[in-house]
């Protein structure tokens, strides 16, 4: 088998929460790109438009799925409509995720429990529900769930975030090993500092910035562009050998604490 092939991801049909824009987008476009047809998801079709645009005038094959993964039932339906959309399912990306930043003391149950069913709950109802489409079919699949620094180490004022990357760590290994038998790999992927819409308050403060970029080795942010390789690479038979794991792509943040 040549080494490009590897990573061709030809006939390959995926599902990516959270894809209308940032990270989610990106993957959904390096996926396309790599050759799968594609589902995006987000809470409203028109927020998806371009998205699934820019795929389509690429080339690409792309299908809109309104989604919002707090819905344990709507999680079900929308993975089955995008599995009746695109011929089946082979690789999920679980990136609907959802951050406020508040003093912990602040934290209310309301805020709380948004957080951690964004990130968490849905997360798992959504691999749930991948997992059983792919195992119905008979198929070997691929879930990528979105980790974060948060996974590994303790952030102030991130407490909801924090616990529910925490758990989706723990439930990527346990998925991993419970689901193996299936043919079904599941893996994870933990950004380091990348500005997106949902991080933009950090990136406002110039002296948070330089104090942050004195901690990355590489001395530099994430540019969304660099969870593209490591994304494809997942969900392609490169990585077919590799599951229950959590990827860093943080600059070697993770490396130097």
């Amino acid at each position: 088998m040549r080494n490009a092939s590897l990573f061709d991801l030809s006939g390959r049909k995926a599902l990516v929460t959270g894809a209308s824009r940032g990270i989610g987008r990106g993957i959904a476009e390096a996926l396309s790109a790599a050759g799968a047809e594609v589902a995006v998801t987000a809470r409203s079709l028109a927020s998806l438009e371009e998205t699934a645009g820019v795929i389509r005038a690429a080339g690409g094959v792309a299908h809109a799925v309104a989604l919002d993964v707090t819905d344990v039932a709507r999680c079900r339906a929308a993975t089955a409509e995008a599995a009746r959309l695109l011929g089946g399912l082979d690789i999920l990306v679980n990136n609907a995720g959802m951050e406020e930043v508040r003093p912990s003391l602040d934290v209310d149950e309301a805020l709380w429990d948004r957080i951690v069913d964004t990130n968490l709950k849905g997360a798992f109802f959504c691999a749930q529900a991948a997992a059983r489409q792919m195992r119905d079919a008979g198929r070997p699949g691929a879930i990528i769930n979105l980790c974060s620094l948060t996974s590994q180490v303790g952030i102030p004022t991130a407490v909801p975030y924090g616990s529910s990357k925490s758990g989706l760590l723990g439930m990527t290994r346990a998925l991993a090993a419970e689901w193996a038998e299936l043919g079904i790999r599941v893996n994870a992927i933990a950004p380091g500092y990348f500005r997106t819409d949902m991080t933009d308050v950090f990136y406002s403060n110039e002296a948070w910035q330089q104090s942050m970029l004195a901690k990355i080795p590489q001395r530099r942010f994430g540019d969304l562009r660099d969870l593209h390789g490591i994304a494809v690479f997942l969900a392609s038979d490169a990585a077919a050998y590799i599951t229950g794991q959590s990827i860093p792509v943080d600059g070697g943040f993770l490396a130097s604490i």
